[in-house]
């Protein structure tokens, strides 16, 4: 009986709110990072392979660069994010055990409500972030889901050649002329190959990630701003229990004093 008093003792005080969110936004960052990731080398491939787009000799800023520099934007956001989900768990750990035992013993000090208050911000920033991140996400799915449907509805085109510019997606500079018509041999084999498909799935299954983080956000929010007030609130009663309980040992003492004149009095 005593193991199960602690078992539920244990459970009781863990912050399934807090949890839910946290599940959710490594889930959403994992479907993120290690899609986004494979996403961009897919399409390092068919760039190389199909549009015959070069890698710049010299350190010029060309879409492989760009690719490389988000690859490693995506190891920073994994990292962050995984310290970040640690660091929320454990308010919400410390912030449900507060609420709890409150009206006992323990007092929520001024620096635990600013720290709560800084997690708010904080979040609200990042989703807004990931707000972002989500709509620049979107531009890549566009982008090959116009080829994909091509790809898809190849006996509808074959009347008229379709060109597919790179240029027009800002890829390459307005100089290079790279462009992949389906009329081409490149064009047949980039549909039947597995890298179109593969990539096409990867890039959508990491915005459904970038999605989740937001959800994860905005649950996050919802958690951090109903703790704050619930603290804020209890902090405010305690005080009032304590000023209360101050004014009544204060009587007590005057009622006490007054008795015992009145007794010194009389003898």
């Amino acid at each position: 009986m005593g193991c199960s008093e602690c078992c539920l003792k244990c459970l009781s005080g863990i912050p399934y709110a807090s949890l839910i969110a946290t599940i959710l936004l490594y889930a959403g960052v994992a479907l993120f990072c290690g899609c986004g990731h494979e996403a961009l080398s897919g399409t390092v491939t068919i760039l190389q392979t199909y549009f015959d787009v070069v890698r710049s000799p010299v350190d010029a800023l060309d879409v492989f660069t760009m690719i490389d520099i988000f690859k490693y934007v995506i190891y920073g956001v994994a990292a962050a994010f995984f310290v970040y989900g640690i660091l929320l768990m454990v308010e919400g750990f410390f912030t449900t055990g507060a609420i709890r035992v409150l009206y006992g013993d323990f007092k929520i000090t001024t620096c635990g409500r600013c720290v709560s208050a800084w997690f708010i911000m904080l979040t609200y920033i990042f989703m807004l972030a990931w707000l972002g991140v989500t709509a620049f996400t979107s531009l890549p799915v566009f982008m090959y889901f116009n080829i994909w449907n091509t790809c898809q509805n190849t006996t509808l085109v074959e009347s008229s050649n379709v060109c597919f510019d790179l240029r027009q997606y800002g890829i390459v500079s307005i100089g290079e002329e790279k462009k992949l018509c389906t009329a081409s041999e490149n064009f047949i084999k980039m549909c039947e190959s597995n890298e179109l498909d593969l990539t096409f799935h990867l890039f959508v299954c990491a915005l459904a990630g970038a999605g989740a983080a937001v959800i994860a956000m905005v649950h996050y929010l919802m958690v951090l701003s109903a703790n704050w007030a619930y603290v804020k609130d209890a902090c405010r009663m305690q005080k009032y229990e304590d000023i209360k309980s101050k004014e009544e040992q204060e009587l007590h003492d005057i009622h006490s004093t007054r008795s015992k004149e009145r007794l010194n009095a009389y003898t």
